[in-house]
């Protein structure tokens, strides 16, 4: 075997890589290269002039403009639509499935797939421009079960946040481990509306995910944490006698907030709150909601496990949520209804309740 052959050849190889590379980069760079772009926004209301090249979602927020988006700018919540009347190109196949033809007429696109490669027009929301970006400090983090976290994070001194108790924020990670870009999730936030000076987030861990990875595995007290906020249409209306409210695992966290602000509120609303877990060791917050259920009768919490185990020794409701949804519910007459959870879980009770009398005016839910 020729040695030097073999080793002339790896060369040439490496070569031609390394070569190929550079092009690309300079492919990229020159392709990519769009210059300086004006953004006209709500009809002149503001205009921006950027660096053409990247999402519209992302050039908005180097300018503080927050889009809210869930799945971080992956096209797979639906969340980060704005109205474009020119320069955004045709519609794109990843945008598709969340742009109805009623929205198509008004222009609506996806804002984290749409790049910024032409003068723009479009149509932003006016209370966007009141969201607001904070740098926190993570003064607590408490396991609430083994797979959620929660996290208390200080506002700078002087600093408030005003949100409605069921909203969300965009929580941003650092780069870490092999992870060596920003990357931002939405996460509802659990604490009291009237508790300004904080906010409080309860994270579960999901498998490879980058932002909840980074939370249970890299994050700790007294790092700096980017939040921008508040998003969400997810709020209390209280046009009824009785609120309806059903979660499942970290979905918790706006339902908490919702109990609270009714309460402090001092509203009249009845309130039902299903919970529903696996086993014993997803449940959290007994203690507080049952503290809550003997102070205020006007609550009562129902959690249901799923799976009970044997030394679990269980004498609540078993089996799925939908199940003591369907047992416990008679009607919507005079309800709304308020969900937080899987995508699979609301599925399954937006249809009981429907079937009961709810309608879309009076289901209210967070899919993330």
């Amino acid at each position: 075997m020729d040695f030097s052959a073999i080793l002339k050849t790896v060369s040439i190889l490496v070569a031609v890589s390394a070569g190929l590379s550079v092009v690309i980069s300079i492919a990229e760079k020159v392709l990519n290269n769009y210059g300086t772009v004006e953004l006209d926004i709500n009809n002149g209301k503001k205009k921006l002039s950027v660096t053409g090249g990247s999402t519209l979602l992302s050039t908005l927020a180097q300018e503080k403009i927050f889009i809210p988006s869930a799945c971080g700018g992956k096209a797979t919540c639906g969340l980060c639509k704005v109205s474009i009347l020119e320069g955004a190109g045709p519609l794109l196949l990843t945008e598709e499935p969340y742009i109805s033809l009623e929205e198509r007429k008004q222009n609506m696109r996806l804002s984290c797939q749409v790049k910024v490669k032409s003068n723009m027009k479009l149509l932003i929301p006016e209370d966007l421009f009141n969201i607001r970006e904070f740098i926190t400090e993570l003064v607590e983090v408490e396991d609430m079960t083994y797979d959620i976290k929660r996290l208390r994070m200080k506002l700078p001194e002087g600093m408030t946040i005003d949100f409605k108790a069921g909203q969300f924020v965009q929580f941003y990670t650092k780069p870490y481990g092999k992870q060596k870009e920003e990357v931002f999730r939405a996460y509802s936030i659990s604490s009291k509306a009237s508790e300004k000076d904080h906010i409080e987030l309860l994270i579960r861990l999901v498998p490879n995910g980058i932002a909840t990875t980074y939370v249970h595995t890299a994050l700790k007290v007294g790092d700096q944490v980017r939040l921008s906020g508040p998003y969400g249409d997810f709020y209390l209306r209280g046009n009824c006698e009785e609120l309806i409210m059903i979660a499942g695992g970290s979905g918790l966290a706006p339902i908490r907030s919702l109990v609270y602000d009714v309460i402090e509120k001092g509203l009249p609303h009845k309130m039902r709150f299903f919970f529903g877990a696996n086993t014993m060791r997803d449940l959290y917050y007994m203690d507080e909601f049952a503290q809550i259920e003997k102070d205020y009768p006007q609550f009562k919490f129902i959690p249901c496990l799923a799976r009970p185990e044997p030394s679990d020794n269980w004498q609540g409701v078993t089996g799925f949520v939908t199940v003591a949804l369907q047992e416990q519910v008679d009607s919507g007459e005079g309800k709304e209804a308020y969900l937080c959870g899987s995508p699979g879980m609301l599925d399954a009770c937006i249809k009981i309740l429907k079937e009961k009398g709810f309608t879309d005016e009076t289901i209210f839910y967070d899919k993330f």
